[in-house]
């Protein structure tokens, strides 16, 4: 069958990236069943691209995005600006993907400043982006992304099919970026 072959290559490939010492590496079996392959894949940490604030707006304005904040700045440190230092590569990409795709006028109104809620898909390590609401946008959004329910706090929750999640918030797009939407 052709399974083994592959499920060899795997187990090698797996191996290689624990880094475990040569004589472990040796005592370990040639071939391993699929679900120790999948968890030594699973181990491996996905690295991301952090960009600085004016390459992000060089990419923003590349596409027609615009920005907006209500202190009318950009310091990182201050929750009335809008920053996008340190934002992710994909994410900036993903903001493209969805005015080009969609061909709405986007302005952002939130990105890596302080003062948005924490955790590891957040504002401020660069995975999110606000945005603010447009007749156009909010139809692509609702209906070209499946509804997948509504979050602890009442924000209905939509999802594109490259897995990026929409959330509409009371006044803006609340938009959580796992990867670039198909750049």
């Amino acid at each position: 069958m052709r399974i083994r072959p592959l499920l060899a290559a795997l187990a090698l490939a797996g191996a290689a990236l624990t880094a475990a010492p040569a004589t472990a590496a040796a005592a370990q079996p040639q071939v391993q069943d699929q679900t120790q392959v999948q968890a030594q894949a699973s181990d491996v940490s996905v690295l991301v691209t952090k960009i600085s604030h004016s390459t992000a707006t060089s990419m923003f304005r590349e596409v027609g995005i615009t920005w907006s904040s209500s202190g009318g700045c950009s310091d990182r440190n201050n929750p009335t600006c809008t920053s996008f230092e340190q934002l992710n590569l994909a994410t900036a990409q993903g903001a493209q993907t969805l005015r080009r795709a969609s061909g709405c006028a986007l302005n952002i109104t939130g990105g890596t400043e302080t003062g948005h809620a924490g955790g590891t898909y957040s504002h401020w390590n660069g995975y999110k982006l606000d945005y603010g609401l447009n007749t156009c946008v909010n139809g692509y959004i609702t209906n070209n992304f499946a509804f997948i329910g509504y979050r602890s706090d009442g924000a209905a929750q939509y999802q594109s099919g490259s897995g990026n999640i929409y959330a509409r918030e009371g006044n803006h797009w609340d938009v959580t970026y796992y990867n670039c939407g198909g750049c």
